[in-house]
C-alpha cells in the first residue's frame, strides 16, 4: 500500500531537518553546563561529538538521527566549538551501531526522552484526535504533533507515520463533525433536505443545483429571484444552533463540497456526509443570498441617484438656452427702463416700447420656473424609481431578519411600515437627520407624497447597512460590526496594549500631551523659533517639505532596468515558489494533499 503523503517536501523539511540559520542554531543548540558535564563522561572526543549531537536532535526537532545522515558543517562547528573538539573528530562516530543504541539508551535515561510507542502513542493518538477537529490544514496539524512530541520529549516516528497518524485523524475528526451536525437535525428537517436532491426546478435542475446559482443582480428582478431562493431556505427551517461548536474552516469546506457537488454524486455518499453538507449549504446560502440581496438594493439605489442626476443634469442643461434669451431680454428692459429714467421719460411707455406688459409677466413666470431648474437636486426626481423599488422591497423587508442598533429604531420602524404595506397619514421621519434635504422635498409633495417618503426610507436603508447602524445574523457583509471586536474580557488579560483598556486614561494623556505641545508652540511662536514654519497676521505658514530623492536616482532606476535579464514569467514564478512556496496554499478541497502538478497550478493561476 503507497504512503500515504499529506505534506509537501518543503513541509517536511520544515518539520523535521535540522536548523541551518545562525538565529536557529544558537536558539536550540546552545549546551548548558549540565550537558556538557554529561557529555564529557564519554572517553573519546568523536563520542563526546556524537553523543552532543544526538542531544541536540533529541531536543529539536525531535527525532533520531538516520544512519547516514549529513550534518550540517555549521551545527558540526558549533558544537565542537562549545565542546572544545576538532569537528573532523564526529566523522568517526558510530562506526558501529552498537554505540548510537548505546547512546541512545543513555540519553533516555539521563533526560527522560521517551519512544513513540506503548501507552506514550496511545496518548499522542488522543491529543491528536482532538486537535484534528480545530486544524485548519495537514501541516497544521502535523505541527502541532511535533510541538506536542517536542513538549513531552517524545521522539518523533518517521515522518511517513507522521504523515499517516495525521491524515487518519484528520479522517476520523471530519466523521465526528458530520455525525455531531446530523445529530441536531430531527427526522423531518432530514427528509426535507434530502428531497432537495429529487426535487426539479422547471424540469431541468434540481432544487439543490438550483439554490446555488446565485449571484448578485443588478434589478429588480434578480432580487426577486434571491428571494424566491432565500424564501425555500428559510422554509427548511434550519437553525444556526446545528453549527455551534463547529470550527469555522470547517463549516466553509463542507459548504465548498457543497458548490462542487450535482446531485446525483452527493445521492451515493454516505448518509451523515450527504445530511451535514446539506445542512451546513442550507444555512451559510441563506446568509450568502441575504447578503446578495442587500447587496442588488444598493446597487438599484445607486442606479437611482445616478439616473436622478443625469435627469437633473439633462434639465439643467436644456435649460441653458431658455436662461440665456430670458438674461438678454431682462438685459434690453433694464437698458430701456434706465434710459427711460435718465431722459426723465415715462416708464409705463419704455416698457411698452421695449417688451409690453404681457410680454413682461411671460418673462418673469420663466425665470422663477428656470431658478426652480437650475436651484434642482437629484433628491427632485428619486421619486420616479418608486415603482421600481415597489416591485420587491416590501417581500425584501419580510424576509431578511434585520437587527439595529438604537440609533436606527426609527429606520427599522419605518421599514416595517413599508413591509406591512401600510400607508399611515402620519409618515415618521425620525430617521432623517435635523438638516436633512428630504425634509423640503417631503414638505412639498402635496400630491401622493407616500411613494417619496418610501423611496427615502429605502435609499437610507442603504445606507445604514454600509454604515453599521443595521445588519444581518450570520452575514459576512452585513454583519454586526460588534462581532469583529475582541471581547473586554480577552483584552484585559493581554500583556501589552497600544492603548490603555480605560478611555478616560487614553484621553486624559492625550490632553496632557496637547496642552504641552501647544505650550511649546506658544514659546517658539514668541521667539519666532517655530521649526519649518512661521505665523504671519495670525495665520500659521509651514514651509513645503522638499524632495528628498536626488534627481540621479531616475537614470538609477533606469539603469537597474537595463541590467535585469530577460525571463520568461513561468520561470519567475517558479523561482518565487520555490522561496515562499505559495502553491502550497492550493490544497485538495476534501482531503487537503497539496497539488503535485506545481506548473499546471501556475500556468492556471496565470
Amino acid at each position: 500500500m503507497p504512503r500515504r503523503s499529506i505534506l509537501t517536501a518543503r513541509q517536511r523539511a520544515a518539520l523535521i531537518d535540522l536548523p541551518k540559520d545562525e538565529a536557529s542554531i544558537l536558539h536550540h543548540y546552545t549546551l548548558s553546563d549540565h550537558d556538557i558535564e554529561i557529555i564529557r563522561t564519554r572517553r573519546h572526543a568523536r563520542n563526546r561529538l556524537g553523543f552532543a549531537l544526538q542531544l541536540c536532535a533529541f531536543r529539536y526537532p525531535g527525532r533520531l538521527l538516520v544512519s547516514g545522515e549529513v550534518i550540517p558543517e555549521a551545527v558540526s562547528r558549533f558544537i565542537a566549538a562549545q565542546l572544545g573538539e576538532e569537528m573532523e573528530e564526529l566523522s568517526h562516530y558510530a562506526e558501529t551501531d552498537v554505540t548510537r543504541r548505546r547512546h541512545l539508551v543513555d540519553l533516555r535515561q539521563a533526560y527522560g526522552f521517551r519512544m513513540f510507542s506503548g501507552h506514550r502513542a496511545r496518548e499522542l493518538k488522543a491529543w491528536l484526535s482532538g486537535e484534528a477537529e480545530v486544524a485548519t490544514s495537514n501541516h497544521d496539524l502535523a505541527s502541532r504533533f511535533v510541538e506536542e512530541c517536542r513538549r513531552t520529549q517524545t521522539i518523533l516516528p518517521g515522518v511517513s507515520v507522521v504523515e499517516r497518524l495525521c491524515a487518519d485523524a484528520l479522517v476520523a475528526a471530519e466523521r465526528r463533525i458530520e455525525s455531531a451536525i446530523v445529530n441536531r437535525l430531527d427526522e423531518d428537517r432530514k427528509a426535507r433536505l434530502d428531497t432537495l436532491l429529487t426535487e426539479m426546478v422547471d424540469g431541468t435542475v434540481s432544487r439543490f443545483v438550483w439554490l446555488r446559482q446565485f449571484e448578485v443582480g443588478q434589478n429588480s428582478a434578480d432580487v426577486g429571484r434571491l428571494l424566491d431562493r432565500l424564501e425555500v431556505l428559510r422554509d427548511l427551517n434550519i437553525s444556526l444552533d446545528i453549527l455551534a461548536g463547529i470550527p469555522p474552516h470547517r463549516v466553509t469546506r463542507l459548504r465548498r463540497q457543497g458548490e462542487r457537488y450535482f446531485a446525483d454524486g452527493l445521492r451515493d455518499i454516505s448518509s451523515d456526509r450527504r445530511l451535514a453538507i446539506l445542512a451546513v449549504c442550507a444555512v451559510e446560502w441563506c446568509a450568502a443570498i441575504s447578503d446578495a440581496v442587500v447587496e442588488t438594493h444598493d446597487r438599484i439605489v445607486g442606479k437611482t441617484w445616478q439616473g436622478a442626476k443625469r435627469l437633473c443634469d439633462a434639465k439643467i442643461a436644456d435649460a441653458k438656452a431658455a436662461v440665456q434669451d430670458t438674461l438678454r431680454a431682462f438685459k434690453s428692459l433694464g437698458s430701456a427702463l434706465l434710459d427711460a429714467r435718465s431722459d426723465g421719460a415715462s416708464l409705463d411707455q419704455a416698457t411698452e416700447l421695449a417688451c409690453g406688459w404681457d410680454r413682461l409677466k411671460g418673462l418673469v413666470a420663466t425665470a422663477a420656473e428656470l431658478t426652480d431648474t437650475m436651484a434642482a437636486d437629484p433628491l427632485t426626481h428619486v421619486g420616479q424609481g418608486y415603482h421600481r423599488f415597489r416591485r420587491y422591497a416590501p417581500r425584501m423587508l419580510r424576509v431578511l431578519d434585520i437587527e439595529a442598533a438604537g440609533i436606527a429604531a426609527p429606520l427599522l420602524q419605518a421599514t416595517a411600515l413599508i413591509a406591512d404595506d401600510e400607508k399611515p397619514e402620519t409618515r415618521p421621519v425620525g430617521f432623517l437627520r435635523r438638516g436633512s434635504k428630504w425634509h423640503r422635498h417631503l414638505n412639498a409633495e402635496d400630491g401622493d407624497g407616500h411613494r417619496l417618503w418610501e423611496v427615502a426610507v429605502l435609499f437610507h436603508l442603504r445606507e445604514a447597512f454600509r454604515a453599521g447602524d443595521i445588519w444581518l445574523p450570520h452575514s459576512r457583509r452585513y454583519a454586526d460590526l460588534k462581532l469583529a471586536l475582541v471581547p473586554a474580557e480577552a483584552v484585559e488579560g493581554a500583556p501589552r496594549l497600544t492603548v490603555p483598556l480605560d478611555p478616560e486614561t487614553w484621553l486624559a494623556d492625550r490632553k496632557a500631551r496637547m496642552t504641552d505641545g501647544l505650550a511649546r508652540l506658544a514659546k517658539a511662536a514668541r521667539a519666532g523659533a517655530i521649526p519649518g514654519g512661521s505665523i504671519e497676521n495670525g495665520v500659521l505658514r509651514t514651509d513645503r517639505l522638499s524632495a528628498a530623492v536626488p534627481q540621479e536616482a531616475d537614470e538609477l532606476v533606469l539603469d537597474l532596468y537595463d541590467r535585469l535579464p530577460a525571463i520568461r514569467i513561468t520561470e519567475l514564478l517558479q523561482e518565487v515558489d520555490a522561496d515562499i512556496g505559495f502553491t502550497e496554499a492550493f490544497t485538495h478541497l476534501q482531503t487537503g494533499a497539496p497539488c503535485k502538478d506545481q506548473i499546471g497550478m501556475l500556468t492556471v493561476l496565470l
